[in-house]
């Protein structure tokens, strides 16, 4: 084989963009491995790891980086790179409509009640959300990597204005049944959700859109989140306050459930007297130590609502065997869910190590896996930086998948698979293969939350039994998996 590195000064595309060249590329004749994607950090330790030499770069250059067979084209392969980067405008007619250069002639093009919704690296979504706000429009903020004080300084004018800046890094949202993100597709209803979470509201959305398939009523208006650091000491649930005011405003919310990764104490108790002086019932899913899980949240949600909640579902549990070993390592996509798990083992199995720790002495460094249990975060803001989010990109956490495996200390892997509409398309052909792999010389058992519905583009019944053909037991319900995969872990333990 031979490599072929180059670098491109003053290039530029976005991670998402870059993902889909590289698997265009890869499906060339010829070559071996792909990788096109900008010189930041975390890129250039995946190439380094994929054993290519780059030279001196900075984040402004694009590296492309070939594998290729001895006898392959590496001018075809390089022409696919340059075809895949081309840039494509809109036709229409016999004119070409270009696209509006700025936020604010978009804003022009747009009525006045019109939400923006800003997706672009993070160091320069706030001038971008901040034009939104300054021309009267609420804004959803799906950049991550926004420094903590640009969004403390956007939701305070924000507040100022009587706007909703719906995060930094709010991945999922359904504004009038209408899913923005990686929503999943659900069946509208009358309950609201404020949610400082997004794979939390997935979670949410998935479990009550099963249940409302045999109780009536059980739907979703409006799911509006507001950023994983809302219910922070800094930010004091600003945006929070404001969807609550709104949903309680709303005639058509009868319930309304706030869900969020384990908040501030002091800004939880505010919190909490806020919800009370409002006229809808609010039922709060605020994840801690010793509070209620997402899926009895869910369960208290239905019981409100007039209705028992169903058995959630499982699938391959014939496929589980004994734990391979002591330690159990969970590998995540969804913070939240990451969040859910590590509450509900820590309490079975004690401390849990992980780069979005429960408690600062448990931090992971550099290396994420290590001789003790833990749980990663793949969409962690420190691994997304230049890369897309690992519900659209898999290659990192599906690299430690194999590592994890590969491990005779690890017992049962724990994995969350997240369905929606901006998500990977066809995700489990992408995982069920890396978890084949991964059993393939050591059955160690594997346990996933599918987190969907049976309306999302991906379709969850493949998804499931994608899965599950590939060796894993499937769960809907992430904390039903989680005490699964502790389950496993105790019994080898005895």
């Amino acid at each position: 084989m031979k490599d072929h590195v180059e670098l491109r000064s003053g290039a530029y595309a976005d991670s998402v963009t870059l993902l889909q060249v590289s698997r265009a590329v890869q499906a060339s004749p010829g070559v071996v491995a792909a990788q096109v994607a900008m010189a930041t950090g975390l890129n250039l330790e995946v190439l380094e790891g994929m054993g290519f030499e780059v030279p001196a770069s900075s984040p402004n250059d694009m590296v492309v980086a070939l594998r290729l067979d001895d006898d392959a084209d590496l001018a075809a392969a390089l022409g696919v790179v340059d075809a895949a980067l081309a840039p494509v405008r809109q036709a229409a007619g016999d004119t070409t409509v270009a696209p509006p250069r700025t936020t604010a002639s978009a804003l022009r093009r747009t009525g006045v009640d019109a939400l923006a919704l800003v997706s672009v690296p993070g160091a320069s979504a706030t001038v971008e959300a901040m034009d939104a706000l300054e021309a009267g429009r609420d804004v959803m903020v799906f950049s991550d990597n926004v420094p903590l004080a640009e969004e403390v300084a956007l939701k305070q004018y924000a507040a100022s204005r009587g706007a909703l800046v719906m995060g930094p890094d709010c991945g999922t949202a359904v504004v009038d049944g209408v899913g923005l993100g990686f929503a999943n597709a659900v069946r509208p209803g009358r309950i609201g959700i404020v949610a400082a979470s997004g794979t939390g509201c997935q979670q949410l959305l998935a479990l009550l859109h099963h249940a409302g398939a045999s109780a009536d009523g059980v739907g979703v208006r409006h799911a509006l989140g507001v950023g994983g650091r809302d219910l922070s000491a800094a930010v004091g649930g600003l945006a929070t306050r404001e969807a609550l005011r709104r949903l309680d405003a709303d005639p058509d919310v009868d319930l309304v459930v706030v869900v969020s990764k384990p908040p501030a104490e002091e800004v939880a108790e505010a919190l909490t007297r806020d919800t009370q002086a409002l006229g809808t019932p609010v039922e709060l899913g605020l994840l801690g130590r010793g509070q209620r899980d997402l899926s009895a949240v869910a369960e208290a949600v239905l019981l409100r609502l007039g209705h028992e909640a169903p058995e959630w579902p499982v699938h391959g549990a014939d496929n589980t065997g004994p734990a391979t070993g002591p330690l159990l390592r969970g590998l995540f996509v969804g913070g939240t869910l990451c969040d859910e798990s590590m509450l509900l083992a820590t309490e079975a199995l004690g401390p849990i190590r992980s780069n979005i720790p429960l408690s600062d002495d448990l931090a992971l460094g550099d290396e994420l896996m290590v001789d003790d249990h833990t749980m990663v975060d793949f969409g962690d803001d420190a691994l997304t930086q230049g890369r897309a989010h690992p519900m659209i990109d898999p290659t990192l956490r599906n690299e430690q998948l194999a590592r994890a495996a590969a491990d005779p200390a690890t017992g049962v892997i724990l994995l969350d698979l997240v369905l929606g509409h901006g998500a990977e398309p066809d995700p489990a052909a992408l995982l069920a293969p890396a978890i084949a792999a991964a059993r393939r010389d050591r059955p160690v058992p594997v346990v996933v939350s599918l987190v969907g519905t049976d309306l999302d583009p991906q379709g969850l019944d493949a998804q499931r039994d994608a899965l599950v053909a590939a060796g894993a037991e499937v769960h809907l319900s992430n904390a039903s998996a989680t005490r699964r995969a502790v389950q496993l872990i105790e019994g080898a333990a005895r």
